[in-house]
């Protein structure tokens, strides 16, 4: 018997999102009325998912690869988390269509711009990644000869560039951006090859009901450019941290 996953959200009156918060203006941390908030543009669009589907929404927090895990349990009913819809992941999971693009980036520090311009630059050096993200598998792919630092939270690998453990990092443009900020870090002049597909929202296999509607609420979001304020006002949380 073929279940209808939205029919049954509706029906428990309630819809739980699985997030990695380390991915500001995504997803982050942030105080709120004196208390430890996750907010970002992507709670912005699942927060207006759960209003459209008249349902509470419930956030989980995990890593980033545990994700699809959490998905293909039942743990979690959507996944948001700047993720990219890649053939490799619709084996394990359906997605909404794209509701965001950014642009990948090699962030470095700001001590080594005249080092590194050219992805030869970076032959033998250490390049930090996010575990199981497309970034990983771009080092993997266009920086064969550099040394993959792959690590679960993005905040640990700004700190190994910071300390010198790793010589570079590949982020995405908002991402690094947020990162940057009052930092001593800056895009390196390499250039990447890879475009980025962009973001969707991952949610179980064979839930057309849900993809459906969550499509509903991205085309709307899309249409009235709300989705952008939601990024202007996460980068502008960003910087009053």
């Amino acid at each position: 018997m073929k279940i209808n996953r939205l029919e049954q959200i509706k029906k428990n009156g309630k819809i739980t999102v699985g997030t990695s918060a380390d991915y500001p203006p995504y997803e982050f941390h942030r105080e709120v009325d004196k208390k430890d908030t996750i907010v970002g543009f992507d709670i912005a669009i699942a927060e207006e998912i759960a209003k459209e589907l008249g349902v509470t929404l419930e956030l989980k927090e995990m890593k980033f690869e545990g994700l699809l895990a959490a998905l293909e349990a039942g743990s979690i009913d959507f996944a948001i988390s700047g993720m990219e819809p890649t053939e490799e992941r619709k084996k394990n999971a359906d997605f909404t269509k794209i509701y965001y693009k950014a642009i990948q980036t090699v962030s470095i520090r700001d001590e080594d711009k005249e080092k590194y311009k050219t992805i030869e630059d970076l032959k033998g050096k250490k390049v930090g990644a996010q575990k199981g993200t497309i970034q990983e598998t771009i080092v993997k792919e266009q920086l064969p000869q550099s040394e993959l630092k792959a690590m679960g939270k993005i905040s640990d690998l700004i700190l190994e560039l910071k300390t010198k453990k790793v010589d570079a990092l590949i982020l995405e443009k908002p991402v690094a951006t947020s990162y940057m900020k009052n930092k001593d870090f800056v895009f390196a002049d390499v250039k990447l090859t890879a475009e980025d597909a962009g973001s969707a929202i991952a949610v179980r296999k064979n839930s057309p009901e849900l993809v459906e509607a969550m499509n509903k609420t991205i085309d709307k979001l899309l249409a009235d450019k709300s989705i952008y304020r939601f990024v202007a006002e996460a980068n502008e949380w960003v910087e009053q941290k």
